[in-house]
């Protein structure tokens, strides 16, 4: 079973992101490119990350808890 509560928190703060990024690619250039790159990137290391935790026993709160870290860093890497 999984924490509905801690799902919800993980939407609104995805959604931070997103608003972060948008912005950021808006203005393009060099550095609209590289967060292009690098949210592609962390796209397939978080499904291969999630999808190992799964295969080995582990939870989905344990994935939720784990893509909730990774959204805080890029919330924290994007407003620096």
């Amino acid at each position: 079973m999984y924490n509905p509560f801690a799902v919800a928190l993980l939407a609104l703060e995805a959604q931070k992101v997103v608003e972060l990024r948008l912005m950021k690619l808006a203005w393009g250039g060099s550095e609209g490119c590289a967060e292009a790159q690098q949210m592609v990137s962390e796209k397939v290391g978080a499904f291969i990350e999630a999808s190992g935790t799964l295969l080995t026993g582990g939870s989905c709160d344990m994935v939720v808890a784990r893509y909730r870290e990774h959204v805080a860093a890029n919330t924290k890497r994007l407003t620096s």
